[in-house]
């Protein structure tokens, strides 16, 4: 059923490339099948295409964590932080400041 659901995403991001939710429910596809490496290039491209769709931020970096790539992981998560602060969503913020914390890498 993935396999459909991963076509019928990527028609619709052919029809339109700022559908945050195409990007974003296709990389969750992509990472339930164990492709993690295509998970983080749609979820890149999403944060091109619009970004500031905070989500993205947080999965991104859990993602790379998983990759192994802790450094790119952290930018990613320090990106989402400047957003979540913008836009005032604390919940957000807190869980990639977590992130941070997690990583030791939080900035006081």
């Amino acid at each position: 059923m993935s396999l459909k659901r991963i076509e019928i995403l990527l028609q619709y991001i052919e029809e339109d490339s700022t559908d945050t939710f195409s990007y974003y429910a296709l990389a969750l596809e992509y990472q339930a099948l164990g492709d993690i490496d295509k998970a983080i290039a749609q979820l890149q491209q999403l944060k091109i295409n619009v970004p500031n769709y905070l989500p993205t931020y947080y999965i991104i970096g859990k993602l790379l964590e998983q990759n192994n790539d802790v450094n790119e992981a952290i930018i990613n998560y320090k990106l989402g932080v400047v957003l979540a602060r913008q836009l005032k969503e604390n919940k957000t913020l807190g869980e990639l400041n977590e992130a941070l914390l997690l990583l030791d890498a939080l900035d006081d």
